[in-house]
């Protein structure tokens, strides 16, 4: 009886075990434990001691007719997001980690159906108020509800928010849906103050100057020209263990330029000090600038180990002109990278064979057993060579390039007559979009692009619209064709679903810009989100890069593996550079 009075209390024993609460954290990992205990001091990758003052001038491209970055109507700010904190920081030397901000400590229940946080009693509002409980609760509902569709996406899986006290906020987890970032992404959640907030329209541009939670306030701005942040002397955080090292600069001011070729000349004449040059062209040139001879401008490049994400022309599948698979491939071989790598930029770059460069996500030559065991079930959904077509296979010339896509179009019902591709009597032309800022830079890539298209007989034109007018049309998938890029991070997650999810495809102002709706790709992108270990989530990323790669949706690119700066000698910087890459806000003024 003995016995089996301890086996019964030993069974309770494990079962209570399973069911309570894990200790409030200082920090979350997406996998495992956070790197840094709860007492560090700072980040790895900053200056804690870097000298405080002056004003850092920067260049931005596009305009703005709004202070409300959260909406998809109208434009922010550059540099908006300085205004606002968020519950927690992530540390960018680690694949996906976050530590206390505005939230003191985590706590995730162990079958993660609840995260709590809480709050750091010293949290205030740049008018002084406290950051409460229920502002957190505010900032969730508004953003879930009028926010752009990635917080929708993000937040879906949450059933309901309680606020027990000032400082506490617990979040109820759909407990059907795993979803190994949810905890991350709420601790990512920008904190707004519900007193400011609450009669006002959120859903609406505004031009009033909010209050807000983070470490600069809007000191001036001019719509469309510019907007200068000043450094709140009584932020609340500055000296937090997070934020050491960080908000070096006293202002930060963004003017806006016509594009980039003006920008540099401003950079030439002082009035910006930085630029993250990505064109191979202006950084050749730049060496032989007499202020680069002189060392009053630094060129400098920095290594990251973030996977390159992927950059191309998009074909927007909502057309039926796109809708085909083998009519995409075909457009795609035809880009001459080589030539356009060799005469527009120096040899600098190298071609995209994979939405997750540069990292292990990469799908590459025929798929290993774990990926094959995922995409089985929807074979009939995906192309018929999907397990048998190695990736990255070797180059086509030119001219064989051209033969495979006018025999790829051939297959598809497109004939070439009297030099024009027709179908039904009706010629493929389609139009290129692109923003107006961004055009002297891409009209340089497209026409030559464009030529080679008219060697198949498709008549390609590009359209340029001013920054308004091109969101508005971005917002609601009306073009055929744009250059986008989607960046991706050390640990992908839940924003795979707002790039290529069948619901996001339907969201207008989502980031899937080429409509693709696949089953397959929903499933491992579920997959993706719900996975417990490393090992199987790079399995699932690399099924899914082989899927969007098979479906052609994007004509790539190509990417440096640096990050080139032209900075004024006046901006110093940490020594070492951390696996994110480089942060601005960690540079200071000499």
């Amino acid at each position: 009886m003995k016995k089996t009075i301890k086996l019964c209390l030993g069974c309770l024993y494990i079962f209570m075990s399973a069911v309570v609460w894990a200790k409030p954290m200082h920090g979350i990992a997406i996998m495992g434990e956070p790197n840094l205990k709860k007492d560090f001091s700072h980040f790895s990758y900053v200056n804690p001691k870097a000298p405080k003052g002056g004003t850092l001038k920067l260049a931005s491209y596009t305009g703005f007719d709004s202070l409300n970055p959260f909406i998809i109507t109208g434009i922010s700010p550059a540099g908006i997001s300085l205004t606002h904190d968020s519950l927690m920081k992530a540390n960018a030397d680690e694949p996906f980690t976050l530590y206390g901000l505005i939230a003191e400590t985590i706590d995730v229940s162990s079958d993660k159906t609840k995260v709590t946080f809480s709050l750091n009693p010293k949290a205030t509002f740049n008018d002084g108020s406290k950051i409460s409980s229920e502002d957190v609760a505010f900032s969730f509902e508004m953003l879930k509800k009028y926010g752009a569709p990635l917080y929708r996406t993000y937040y879906q899986n949450i059933k309901r928010v309680e606020a027990p006290d000032a400082q506490t906020i617990i979040f109820h987890i759909d407990s059907d849906k795993k979803n190994r970032e949810l905890p991350l992404v709420l601790g990512q959640l920008p904190v707004l103050s519900k007193k400011y907030w609450e009669n006002k329209n959120f859903a609406q541009t505004t031009l009033e100057v909010p209050v807000s939670s983070g470490p600069y306030m809007i000191e001036s701005f001019e719509p469309n020209r510019s907007i200068t942040y000043k450094l709140n002397p009584n932020y609340w955080a500055k000296d937090l263990n997070v934020n050491k090292g960080f908000y070096n600069f006293e202002r930060i001011k963004y003017d806006t330029y016509r594009d980039t070729t003006v920008a540099v000349e401003a950079l030439k004449s002082g009035l910006i000090d930085w630029r993250f040059e990505n064109e191979a062209k202006k950084w050749v040139q730049g060496r032989e600038w007499d202020l680069v001879k002189s060392g009053k401008i630094k060129m400098e490049e920095f290594h990251h180990q973030l996977p390159s994400g992927m950059q191309g022309f998009v074909f927007n599948l909502r057309r039926p002109l796109f809708q085909d698979r083998r009519v995409r491939e075909a457009l795609s071989l035809v880009l001459d990278f080589d030539w356009i790598n060799d005469k527009l930029f120096y040899d600098a770059y190298t071609r995209l064979t994979s939405f997750f460069d540069n990292s292990d996500f990469k799908a590459s030559g025929l798929p290993k057993k774990a990926e094959e065991k995922l995409l089985q079930p929807y074979l009939n959904v995906l192309p018929d060579d999907i397990l048998t077509r190695p990736l990255q296979t070797k180059k086509l010339q030119p001219r064989e390039a051209l033969q495979q896509a006018l025999t790829l179009l051939k297959d598809a019902g497109w004939i070439v007559q009297k030099g024009i591709l027709q179908k039904d009597g009706q010629p493929f032309a389609f139009e290129i979009l692109v923003d107006a800022a961004a055009a002297p830079t891409w009209e340089r890539v497209i026409l030559p692009y464009i030529g080679q298209l008219k060697k198949l007989g498709i008549q390609a034109s590009i359209k340029t619209l001013d920054s308004l007018a091109y969101k508005t049309k971005l917002d609601k998938f009306d073009y055929d064709m744009i250059v986008a890029v989607w960046g991706q991070s050390l640990s992908p997650g839940n924003e795979q679903a707002d790039y290529w999810g069948s619901v996001a495809a339907d969201t207008e102002g989502s980031y899937n810009y080429s409509g693709l709706k696949n089953p397959a790709v929903d499933a491992l992108i579920e997959k993706i989100i719900t996975v417990e270990n490393r090992a199987d989530l790079v399995n699932a990323t690399r099924a899914l890069d082989r899927v969007l790669l098979a479906e052609h949706i994007v004509v790539p690119h190509w990417a440096a593996m640096t990050q080139k700066c032209l900075t004024w000698h006046t901006l110093d910087h940490p020594s070492y550079t951390p696996l994110s890459g480089l942060d601005i806000l960690t540079w200071w003024k000499k």
